[in-house]
């Protein structure tokens, strides 16, 4: 009788655990090797040529000047903490170590220490997301990138997507504004060009002219983030027209709502209005968003 409550409770503690696995990312799911002498029983050496890479990887950038320097590392002390697989086929696909398993071909490795884990392709997805977001040097528009799919794959709002990454729902809000800048502008923050704070101030205006314009200032006269803040305020004043003061207070009104509306339904709502009659816009960017976005309707409905 004793033996059934202690298995029992240690089933229970295995649930727990699992379900806290994601909010820590990754790594939750790596035993912890160094506190035993002995390897998990799913612990082997993998021919490297057997490892496909994750189809789920949301980082397409990878520094050489990184990979060369893990590459040297790992010819001098190995690889100290394996790689994650799961089964695929007659090979395996990697779930976590993208960049152990690059350095390591570069530095001649035929084998590398892996761990098998029996994981869905939905669970992957969500975990290589979570795990890059949690990485340090995450590109800021591979970031943009990886919380929309969070929220189009898993149908979850800003604050849930923000919740599950362990960021607040206004940084989220921030690097998704980064897919309303002009692809040029998105490129140029990818390859460094840019950073986050020179994003958020072209982010002032909502005119790709201006933007544009903005960017290319940037750009050439190398403009500091307070600099190109000021620049963006100017061409917005330059474009003004003061007119009856019921319209701008309109217009700032419906920008507002649509601002609102945005957040509410995790993608861009525009809201145009001619006389009293007008449309409200909303944005999708797949077939799963289109759905995502009709099931939040209907629910906002009933």
């Amino acid at each position: 009788m004793q033996k059934k409550k202690e298995a029992k409770k240690s089933s229970g503690g295995l649930a727990q655990r699992k379900k806290q696995a994601l909010g820590r990312g990754l790594g939750a799911l790596i035993p912890e090797m160094e506190k035993s002498a002995e390897p998990p029983s799913d612990f082997f050496y993998c021919d490297i040529e057997r490892i496909q890479p994750n189809r789920f990887q949301p980082r397409q950038q990878f520094p050489e000047a990184e990979l060369e320097e893990l590459s040297q590392s790992i010819k001098e002390q190995g690889i100290l903490q394996p790689l994650l697989v799961r089964e695929e086929n007659d090979g395996y696909e990697l779930i976590a170590g993208e960049r152990r398993l690059r350095a390591a071909r570069r530095a001649g490795l035929t084998q590398v220490p892996v761990i098998i884990k029996r994981i869905t392709d939905s669970k992957l997805l969500e975990l290589s997301i979570v795990e890059n977001i949690q990485r340090a040097n995450f590109n800021p528009i591979e970031e943009s990138e990886a919380y929309h799919r969070l929220i189009t794959e898993f149908h979850l709002t800003q604050d849930e997507a923000a919740t599950r990454v362990g960021k607040s729902r206004s940084a989220v809000a921030n690097f998704l504004r980064l897919r309303q800048l002009p692809e040029v502008i998105r490129t140029s923050i990818q390859e460094g060009e840019l950073s986050m704070g020179h994003a958020r101030a072209l982010l002032g205006t909502t005119n790709p002219t201006q933007q544009l314009a903005a960017w290319r200032s940037v750009v050439k006269k190398g403009l500091s983030v307070r600099e190109t803040e000021n620049l963006v305020r100017a061409l917005r004043g330059e474009k003004k027209k003061p007119k009856v003061s019921r319209k701008s207070t309109e217009d700032h009104y419906l920008l507002s709502l649509a601002e609102d509306l945005s957040r509410h339904f995790g993608t861009k709502v525009s809201i145009k209005r001619r006389g009293l009659r007008g449309k409200v816009e909303i944005e999708f960017y797949s077939n799963d968003d289109l759905d995502r976005l009709i099931r939040r309707l209907q629910q906002t409905k009933s």
